[in-house]
């Protein structure tokens, strides 16, 4: 199944409530007035796309129609492809790749996000692309994320670093060194995705960060915020704290086959403006992409 049809098919939810409201309000043959627009922006706030965003959007598509340069309905469903796929390419949608050593990508998120799934998939996507791969279990206040992580090491064929108890900077520490030391091309580390306070979190990730940057210089690369497609206009709240906490580079929105609020993407890319660079598209271990998009915004709208 190609990129297109994997996102297709992760966003048919998103896509039966956005499109089945678009197919209504954007009728071939129909011409912009108010009526129209006002409908539009019901539409697009049912798809979790956001008001603020949806606000934007609107006005910019009123601006068009008062230049005379959307006039029909269809011309308004080509113009909001292309500004979505426009606003969430904005930032580059690529994984970091380091100048010389080991990429460390760090990954957070809240408990239940799908997050060590994710890094499970990410594992076996870069495996596929010929990398080598070590994880680091430093989400050590969870014996389940450090046996699921495990599990997930061994499907993969990749070597892990964990303790059963342990700090977990000395984890994220010794997988760097590890990485190192195997000429790995990526370490990715495991953290913890809730802690009692935002002040514990915030200690936590900056021990984190200062340990793979004293074994490897300028690690980690990249920081990766996982978040849950389901939760909707939540998952921008989580990615505005994290943002602050973890200085996030790019997000992994997982998923997204299960979800009628696949338009919070957008919300989420405009509003915290950190790129989203991978999606999951349902359970299996392939079922990841790399983010494209103008795939998602065809598949989105239609």
């Amino acid at each position: 199944m190609g990129l297109f049809s994997r996102l297709k098919q992760g966003l048919a939810k998103t896509r039966e409530r956005l499109a089945g409201g678009l197919a209504t309000v954007l009728r071939i043959g129909r011409s912009v007035d108010e009526a129209l627009l006002a409908e539009l922006e019901e539409a697009l706030l049912l798809a979790d796309v956001g008001p603020a965003t949806t606000a934007a959007l609107l006005e910019g598509v009123r601006a068009e129609w008062k230049r005379g340069r959307v006039t029909t309905a269809e011309d308004v469903r080509g113009w909001l492809r292309g500004q979505i796929a426009e606003r969430l390419r904005m930032g580059g949608t690529q994984l970091a790749r380091a100048l010389e050593g080991p990429t460390v990508v760090l990954v957070c998120g809240v408990n239940g996000a799908g997050k060590t799934t994710s890094i499970g998939k990410l594992t076996a996507w870069l495996k596929r692309q010929g990398h080598g791969v070590v994880l680091g279990a430093a989400d050590t206040f969870r014996a389940a994320a450090v046996e699921q992580l495990t599990v997930w090491s061994e499907r993969s064929g990749v070597d892990i670093v964990k303790k059963h108890q342990g700090d977990p900077a000395a984890v994220a520490f010794d997988a760097c060194q590890a990485g190192r030391a195997r000429k790995a091309d990526y370490v990715i580390l495991d953290t913890a995705g809730r802690l009692h306070t935002q002040e514990n979190l915030m200690q936590e990730l900056g021990k984190i960060r200062r340990a793979a940057s004293k074994a490897i210089p300028g690690a980690p690369h990249e920081v990766l915020l996982v978040l849950d497609a389901t939760t909707g206009q939540n998952a921008v709240r989580q990615a505005e704290l994290f943002h602050k906490v973890a200085e996030v580079t790019g997000l992994f929105v997982s998923k997204l086959d299960g979800t009628a609020k696949g338009g919070a993407v957008v919300a989420i890319r405009d509003q915290v403006g950190v790129p989203v660079k991978f999606v999951g598209v349902g359970e299996a271990i392939e079922d990841i992409e790399p983010f494209d998009p103008d795939a998602f915004a065809k598949a989105l709208l239609g």
